[in-house]
């Protein structure tokens, strides 16, 4: 098994979703996360002051898959997620030793 972890743009969410429901992803978590790469934030002018923004919102997707079935998982990330522009997120994929599902005691792939 596969844990993807997505840092994507929050406009983007509904689409990313759609876009992994259709490729049979069962559940996933989202969290509202902030941070920065390479751009290192970026400034606004509010009411005709300029002030810099360091930390950017953006949205955390977490799924766990079969490893069978995480190259459709990226592409489908990157297919919906992809602007062009610098800030589109990156993509983290690790290995997952075990998941156990509290309710039932299953454990491994059948959990998922």
């Amino acid at each position: 098994m596969k844990k993807i972890e997505a840092i994507i743009r929050p406009f983007k969410l509904d689409e990313v979703k759609e876009a992994l429901i259709e490729e049979g992803v069962r559940g996933l978590t989202i969290s509202e996360v902030r941070g920065y790469g390479r751009q290192k934030g970026h400034t606004e002018t509010y009411r005709g002051s300029e002030y810099r923004i360091e930390f950017v919102p953006k949205i955390k997707i977490e799924v766990v898959v079969d490893k069978t079935k995480v190259d459709k998982v990226v592409d489908a990330i990157l297919r919906t997620a992809k602007t062009g522009q610098v800030g589109d997120g990156k993509i983290f994929i690790s290995d997952v030793q075990d998941v156990i599902r509290i309710r039932t005691d299953e454990s491994g792939p059948e959990a998922l």
